[in-house]
């Protein structure tokens, strides 16, 4: 293994560690915004996951470029339906 690479898989663990500490500890309150904020994370993933899967590294590097590409679409549309779901609670039905 060469020293990027365990570099790379430490700020990854680092990366889900913090994540998922910071995601348990988000009141109810704030997870419409959150997800909001999230789908703009995920946006800026797709770009990055689009330029990996470009760079022509190799067909091992195109493979996770474009798996990284499937599954962070399926989380930016995922997250703006939901977010939309969200959102429609809070709307006042019209009376007639």
């Amino acid at each position: 293994m060469t020293g990027e690479l365990i570099v790379s898989i430490y700020i990854f663990v680092l990366a889900i560690f913090a994540g998922f500490e910071l995601i348990t500890r988000v009141p109810p309150l704030l997870h419409t915004p959150l997800m909001s904020g999230a789908n703009a994370v995920s946006g800026i993933t797709l770009v990055g996951a689009l330029i990996s899967a470009g760079a022509g590294r190799g067909g091992l590097a195109t493979f996770f470029g474009f798996a990284a590409i499937v599954f962070a679409t399926i989380n930016v549309v995922g997250g703006f339906m939901v977010t939309d779901r969200m959102l429609e609670m809070f709307k006042k039905e019209e009376r007639h």
